[in-house]
């Protein structure tokens, strides 16, 4: 999955100049935590978020008056509080790769640029989750599976040959190779269906928990296997 097919396109930014409070007035109106900053040929120099702009304002126990504090506020540039160079993606890369360096820099979203470091879109953790979602198909409802198997080729398909035998019709096949025990002699493998009549899901139901080794199966609520 790459970025370019995920990432917001057109993305609002501010200059280096922009005042603080403009900004923040962007942020609130579009519902946003970041805007990416840029000089005059749209490329990325920094990045500002809410966080930012909440850290450079006054205290509420300021003791300046309205007008004092107004003055302070628009004098106060975005240049003065943004995060200088910040950390950006490219349109190729892909959404794992994103998602890991997020996590490891313990940000919630990146500029994506061009060669030229001219600003493409942006990248946030709420795409993310849009992905997970798709990739999923939890939209979709059905039942979801969850197996345990040994990391070896060819445990998947018996799973499969039983899901054929019913007719059903899988959306998403997942496997995990880490948990809490990364246990690397086995994976956990999470497979969802389509709906079907309720009569038909519950017969498939008891016959992957005869044959395999199922963790849990979920409809609306999780079930889990002892």
């Amino acid at each position: 999955m790459l970025i370019r097919d995920w990432m917001t396109k057109n993305v609002l930014s501010v200059t280096p100049d922009t005042s603080m409070m403009k900004a923040s007035k962007i942020l609130k109106e579009h519902d946003i935590s970041r805007l990416p900053v840029v000089d005059a040929n749209n490329r990325v120099v920094g990045i500002v978020s809410d966080r930012d702009i909440k850290e450079a304002s006054p205290s509420k126990a300021t003791s300046l008056d309205v007008h004092e504090l107004y003055y302070l506020l628009s004098e106060i540039k975005v240049k003065d509080i943004m995060t200088v160079d910040p950390v950006c993606a490219k349109p190729l890369d892909t959404v794992e790769n994103a998602a890991v360096l997020m996590i490891s820099k313990k940000i919630g979203g990146m500029p994506v640029v061009d060669d030229n470091n001219v600003l493409q879109g942006i990248i946030t953790d709420s795409d993310i989750f849009e992905v997970l979602i798709t990739i999923t198909g939890v939209r979709y409802g059905g039942v979801q599976f969850a197996f345990e198997l040994p990391n070896t080729p060819g445990t998947l398909k018996p799973i499969v040959d039983t899901l054929r035998e019913h007719n059903a019709r899988i959306i998403s096949i997942l496997t995990s190779m880490e948990g809490p025990e990364k246990n690397k002699e086995s994976r956990v493998v999470n497979i969802r269906i389509m709906p079907m009549d309720r009569t038909a899901e519950n017969k498939i139901i008891e016959e992957l928990k005869a044959r395999h080794k199922m963790l849990f199966w979920a409809r609306d609520h999780v079930h889990t296997v002892s």
